[in-house]
């Protein structure tokens, strides 16, 4: 039996509007982040507006991967690049776009203590409630799949390739569009994947 999904789809300006909210807290909690560290892919885009919105022009990325599909993963996640920027005797703001198992995080968490920073704190949009990694800062817990807007083609594309059938990919294209993405992008992307 297949699994159901459901998604949610938040816009450009609710991601936005998360982040400034994220940075208040961080603020608000006392905690300066010295340097800000991006996790590739999907915690590149909340990283740069994070330095922008905390004032923080030092930033950082390592990538790490772990999901090979929505809603599936390789048994462990893999470091795939290193620190790009040296995070010793720093205060590290660790930014990714979702804790869903949280082993990403985890990894990604101890990798900057090992590699000498002072202190390392998380900050997600998003985190699943079965997370083993709860962020020190948080905007939403859900247990939908979130597709981002810099991942829209990469989940159409996904969509299309895991269900066989165009009626098949067409409801579960139905199902993303009824959870937030804008029909008529949905439609643009999809004329280029074929």
């Amino acid at each position: 039996m297949a699994t159901t999904i459901n998604y949610e789809a938040p816009t450009w300006n609710q991601i936005y509007e998360m982040l400034v909210d994220q940075a208040e807290k961080i603020r608000k909690s006392s905690y300066q982040p010295d340097i800000i560290v991006g996790v590739a892919r999907g915690g590149l885009v909340p990283a740069r507006i994070l330095t922008d919105l905390l004032g923080v022009p030092e930033v950082a990325t390592i990538q790490i991967e772990f999901y090979v599909d929505i809603a599936h993963t390789s048994p462990q996640p893999t470091l795939k690049q290193g620190l790009t920027k040296s995070v010793v005797a720093k205060k590290a703001l660790l930014v990714d776009d979702i804790s869903d198992t949280g082993q990403s995080l985890k990894l990604a968490k101890r990798y900057l203590l090992e590699q000498g920073a002072k202190e390392a704190k998380i900050a997600t949009l998003y985190a699943k409630t079965s997370t083993i990694t709860t962020p020190d800062y948080l905007e939403k817990q859900t247990e939908n799949w979130i597709v981002f807007p810099w991942e829209t083609r990469e989940t159409l594309r996904k969509i299309l390739q895991k269900n066989r059938g165009k009626r098949a990919a067409n409801q579960e294209i139905a199902k993303l569009i009824k959870a937030g993405l804008p029909k008529r992008l949905a439609e643009r992307i999809l004329k280029t994947l074929k």
